[in-house]
């Protein structure tokens, strides 16, 4: 395994095609309508980013990974998409816009207004819509029968809920949920791009990885990586 992985790593899709791969997007954040000095100031910034642009900034790096892997869909064996879930496939802007863009963990999740929402229970109620664009690209995937694998965050102890919200949200038909251990610390990185090792090495070929943080791009073992943009919060 190790070896296949080390050759993979030095010969793969990744470092033969990474010259083709779309150029990245920058996000295209409304000029504040003055200087931002504090951090109310930033939030407005932000809130008027997703009420604007935010949409169409996902859709068009959707629309770069979708061209991409329909060019090389046919020319590899046994095709394949890693999407991440959370503000690429699913959205939690509701719990990010009660928690005034605070982190909060736990605790109830009421959903009244000017309350705040515990994370944990937000994705056990496991309600979080569909982010568009991805799934249109999702179910153009499935149409051209490239296989899908989310790679997420999210541990183990929320695999069943995470399973239920994909399914409410309309992805069905995907190949493989790999959620991460409960007792998994430190940065996600490895976690993530040895997940895609794991997908290589059973003989699919990654054409593109797709996420909201650079930690769901770095790593490897995808020909290209396509991120979306998430100035809301930050994942090492």
């Amino acid at each position: 395994m190790t070896a296949l992985i080390a050759a993979l790593t030095t010969f793969g899709p990744a470092a033969v095609r990474a010259a083709d791969c779309p150029a990245p997007r920058e996000p295209r954040l409304p000029e504040p309508a003055q200087p931002i000095t504090n951090i109310d100031k930033h939030k407005k910034q932000l809130l008027a980013y997703q009420a604007g642009n935010y949409v169409d900034d996902v859709a068009l790096v959707i629309a770069d990974a979708r061209a991409y892997v329909e060019r090389r869909a046919d020319q590899v064996k046994m095709p394949a998409v890693v999407l991440d879930i959370d503000e690429t496939s699913l959205t939690n802007w509701e719990n990010i816009k009660e928690n005034n863009f605070g982190f909060i963990k736990s605790g109830p999740c009421t959903q009244e207004p000017n309350m705040a929402c515990g994370f944990d229970e937000w994705i056990h109620m496991a309600v979080a819509p569909a982010i568009e664009p991805t799934r249109t690209l999702f179910n153009a995937m499935r149409a051209r029968n490239i296989s899908v694998f989310f790679i997420t965050g999210r541990t183990t102890g929320q695999r069943d809920a995470t399973l239920i919200n994909l399914d409410r949200a309309g992805y069905e038909g995907w190949t493989r949920l790999v959620t991460r251990p409960d007792t998994d610390r430190g940065s996600i990185v490895p976690f993530k791009s040895g997940a895609r090792a794991r997908i290589a090495t059973e003989g699919y070929t990654i054409i593109a990885t797709i996420g909201d943080q650079q930690s769901d791009i770095d790593g490897g073992f995808a020909e290209c990586g396509f991120k979306l943009p998430n100035p809301f919060y930050f994942i090492d």
